[in-house]
């Protein structure tokens, strides 16, 4: 019996050290893809690797040529902190030296170790070196630095969502940005507010386009989401611009139009700093109003004013907010372009709008190189004001 005891005594010790052991190199897996942990582990591996290249050189240098040691160092570049690739790049120039040494003069052939093959290996070394370097200052290691711009851009892309809205109504958006890039200088924020009664929608473009744009627009977007809602409606833009002053960018401009809209009565307001006029779609006489409130640019001066224009969105109507990349080109004026975006929009007008802001923008600035916005409200025909 105490045989028995101490050998499941031991059996069980055994178990627990392997599952200590299988949590920890888990954890310092998790930890250096994060980029949290040491790098030690791809650097014994490379370091493995080095002398197993030059053993395979030595014995067959046709197949396995002295300018294969420059996989190790371009892994290296990607994954090692430069302290570590300095280590690596030691280790690789004494396999230089060995092949060297084992293989003969570069003049015996072409299986050789020869200056251009140290000039590659060099040249490699070099570009991993300062690749690691830039890393380190930046603080992003590659392997953290995807899935970084990765969650960034799916953060703007949740920022920019809708909430839902009542029965009776419809919302549409679509946002492209220049050169099919990922990041944009258009974004939105939007928010129901006075226990849902409300619905507030901010169109921002910010000065810029695509990546040079998208920094400043993710930081806009993260502010403006947070005083969307925060404060009465008509301090929203006074408070954006004094925000958007105190960053002190060298490019640091924007428009914006914010839509105040009654989701029982569909009274609405519109405040505009700089941006292009909405258009209201009437479905009584089929034709389409521009509506813009008058304001300054966001983030020119201090004290600015912004005075709304009212309207109203009875059953049927569309309310369609978007940026210049829509309507803008050098060889038309913009009214031009504003016409051309309302006659595509009216083929919408018979079987509603469901779907339609992203075929718009295929339609009137498909290939246009700049960042592009468009955003829909529709009032169902058969809906009224809710009593």
């Amino acid at each position: 019996m105490a045989g028995g005891v101490g050998e499941e005594s031991v059996t069980a010790r055994m178990r627990k050290s392997l599952h200590r052991a299988r949590i920890g190199l888990r954890r310092s897996g998790v930890d250096y893809f994060r980029g949290d942990g040491s790098d030690w582990i791809a650097l014994a591996g490379l370091m493995l690797t080095v002398p197993a290249l030059a053993c395979g050189t030595v014995l067959t240098p046709v197949w396995c040529s002295p300018a294969i040691l420059v996989l190790p160092i371009v892994a290296g570049g990607l994954l090692l902190r430069p302290a570590s690739l300095l280590a690596l790049y030691a280790a690789a120039a004494a396999a230089l030296i060995v092949e060297s040494v084992a293989l003969g003069p570069y003049t015996d052939g072409t299986a050789q170790v020869t200056p251009g093959t140290v000039l590659t290996v060099a040249a490699c070394g070099l570009f991993g070196l300062l690749i690691a370097q830039f890393r380190s200052r930046v603080g992003v290691p590659w392997r953290r630095g995807g899935t970084m711009l990765f969650d960034l851009r799916e953060r703007i892309r949740v920022q920019s969502k809708l909430p839902r809205l009542p029965q009776g109504w419809h919302r549409e958006m679509a946002l492209r940005p220049a050169g099919g890039q990922s990041f944009s200088g258009d974004f939105v924020v939007a928010a129901r507010t006075s226990g849902g009664r409300t619905l507030e929608v901010v169109l921002t473009d910010v000065s810029g386009k695509g990546m040079d744009a998208g920094s400043r627009a993710l930081l806009l977007s993260g502010a403006f989401g947070g005083l969307l809602g925060s404060l009465p409606p008509h301090d929203f833009l006074p408070a954006a611009n004094g925000y958007l002053l105190r960053q002190d960018w060298d490019e640091g401009f924007a428009t914006s139009i914010h839509l105040v809209l009654d989701l029982d009565s569909g009274d609405y307001e519109l405040l505009s700093a700089g941006h292009l006029p909405a258009l209201q779609l009437h479905a009584g006489s089929g034709r389409w109003e521009e509506k813009s409130g008058e304001g300054p640019l966001l983030g020119v001066y201090d004290g600015a004013e912004f005075d709304p224009a009212k309207g109203s969105l009875g059953p049927g109507d569309v309310l369609m907010l978007f940026t210049d990349g829509l309507v803008e080109a050098p060889d038309r004026d913009i009214s031009e372009g504003i016409d051309r975006l309302s006659g595509e929009a009216d083929r919408y007008v018979p079987t509603g709008f469901e779907g339609a802001a992203w075929h718009l923008i295929e339609a009137v600035a498909k290939d246009v190189n700049d960042d592009r916005a468009l955003l829909l409200i529709c009032r169902d025909a058969d809906s009224g004001p809710m009593l």
